[in-house]
C-alpha cells in the first residue's frame, strides 16, 4: 500500500517505523535554498563531478532518510526515486524545533553506518552556526562553524561562508 503524498508532512523509514515530521517552516526553507546555491557555486567553481539536492530519499542500512541537503556523486544522479548512501558525498540537516533531537541524535548515527563521508548540521538558533562532521573511525568528529567568520571546508570540493548568509533576510 502506497502512502498518500502529503506536502505537510515528510516520512522516512528507520527500523521498520515510520517517522513523520513536519514540512519546514520560512526560516528552514531559506537556509537550504542559501546553502544549496553556494554548495552549486563552489562544486562549479572547484569543477567537482557532483550534484546538490534539496529532500531527496537516500536508502541506508536501516531504512530510507530524507536529508535536507545532499551532494552526490553526478553519475548517481540517473536514479528515479532514491539514491542509495555509497553515492552521498554530503548530508545536510538543518534542526527545527521539531527535528533538533532527531537531527543531532539519530540521523548523525545513522549516517555514519551507511559510511556517509560528511555530515552538517545547520543549527539557526538562537545564531546561525554550522557543525561540520567527519566520519572518523565510525563516528563524526565535529568542527563548529559559527556566524561572524567564514567556515572554510574542504568536504569533497572546497567552499568557504559565513553561517550567517543562511538566516539574513
Amino acid at each position: 500500500m502506497a502512502l498518500p503524498e502529503d506536502p505537510a508532512q515528510r516520512i522516512e523509514l528507520v527500523g521498520g517505523q515510520l517517522m513523520m515530521g513536519q514540512a519546514p517552516g520560512l526560516a528552514h526553507q531559506r537556509a537550504s535554498y542559501r546553502l544549496h546555491r553556494l554548495l552549486e557555486q563552489a562544486a562549479t567553481t572547484a569543477a567537482a563531478d557532483v550534484e546538490v539536492f534539496e529532500a531527496i530519499n537516500v536508502i541506508v542500512p536501516d531504512g530510507l532518510l530524507i536529508p535536507d541537503l545532499v551532494v552526490i556523486d553526478a553519475t548517481a544522479s540517473a536514479e528515479v526515486t532514491a539514491v542509495p548512501a555509497h553515492d552521498v558525498l554530503l548530508a545536510v540537516e538543518i534542526a527545527s524545533p521539531s527535528t533538533r533531537v532527531t537531527d543531532r541524535k539519530l540521523k548523525p548515527q545513522l549516517y555514519a553506518a551507511a559510511d556517509i563521508r560528511h555530515y552538517w548540521r545547520i543549527e539557526l538558533e538562537p545564531a546561525p552556526r554550522l557543525l561540520a562532521g567527519d566520519l572518523q573511525a565510525g563516528t563524526y568528529a565535529e568542527t563548529e562553524h559559527l556566524a561572524g567568520a567564514p567556515a572554510r571546508i574542504e568536504a569533497s570540493f572546497p567552499i568557504a561562508f559565513d553561517p550567517a548568509v543562511l538566516a539574513r533576510r
